[in-house]
């Protein structure tokens, strides 16, 4: 059930003509249910277009009891059936102009909304083996020797290799076109480290909560978290080249 806030300190209304209420006021409707939730992750869900509140002349937002309740059909679907805000999106978009659609079952392979993609036509299995991963990064193995040598690709225990390895060898090979060898890109590899071990930091207490509900949770953050710092890192390089995105 949704808490409806005591206290009339929230201005405006609803076309329904509910009174229009801040975040936090969202915020403490939505913890009875989701007591992970954040301002953060409100804003987050705002900004990946899953709630459009309001805007008050001073740029407060303010959100309708429609926006509040599907806020929490988003991180319903999140929770239970491990959707991608994409899907969620597309599903309640779709909801809402009357049409049928089927609540898509767990997806729990597919990347969030924001996160970063395997590069197209390479392999998305779980675990390849080094025979493919050579074939994908299109390098020979001296060069997967060096590039483990160096930390930029490390083996899984039985020798094969995570569907990540495999876009981060394609992207060693691209840039080694231009002349960037494995030696130089150990300053990447150590911000990368540095930049996991913040988010890891933050969600820490979550995943060693007792709730599993509450796990599950931390796992989405740190998807989120990550999400984040690639697209962060990414506007850095370009602001730093003085490249702008097109």
């Amino acid at each position: 059930m949704l808490r409806t806030p005591k206290g009339g300190a929230d201005h405006g209304t609803a076309p329904t003509g509910d009174p229009l209420v801040s975040i936090g006021a969202v915020l403490n409707r939505l913890r009875d249910e989701f007591p992970e939730v954040s301002i953060s992750k409100i804003r987050f869900l705002e900004a990946e277009g899953l709630v459009e509140p309001r805007r008050t002349p001073s740029g407060y937002r303010k959100f309708s009891p429609e926006d509040v309740e599907r806020l929490a059909q988003v991180l319903r679907m999140q929770r239970d059936h491990y959707l991608p805000l994409k899907v969620i999106k597309e599903h309640l978009d779709a909801v809402a102009r009357g049409e049928r659609a089927p609540l898509p079952g767990p997806q729990r392979e597919l990347l969030p909304e924001g996160s970063w993609e395997a590069e197209p036509g390479l392999p998305t299995a779980a675990r390849i083996g080094r025979a493919e991963l050579l074939a994908a990064a299109e390098v020979d193995a001296d060069g997967l020797a060096e590039w483990e040598s160096y930390g930029l690709i490390t083996p899984m225990p039985d020798g094969g290799y995570d569907a990540e390895s495999v876009t981060v060898a394609k992207l060693l090979s691209d840039l080694g076109k231009f002349g960037l060898e494995p030696r130089h890109l150990r300053a990447m590899k150590a911000a990368a480290e540095r930049e996991a071990g913040l988010v890891e930091q933050l969600v820490a207490p979550l995943r060693r909560h007792r709730n599993p509900q509450t796990r599950a949770h931390a796992e989405e953050t740190l998807k989120e978290l990550a999400a984040l710092s690639v697209r962060l890192h990414a506007a850095l390089v370009r602001s730093a080249l003085g490249v702008h995105q097109q």
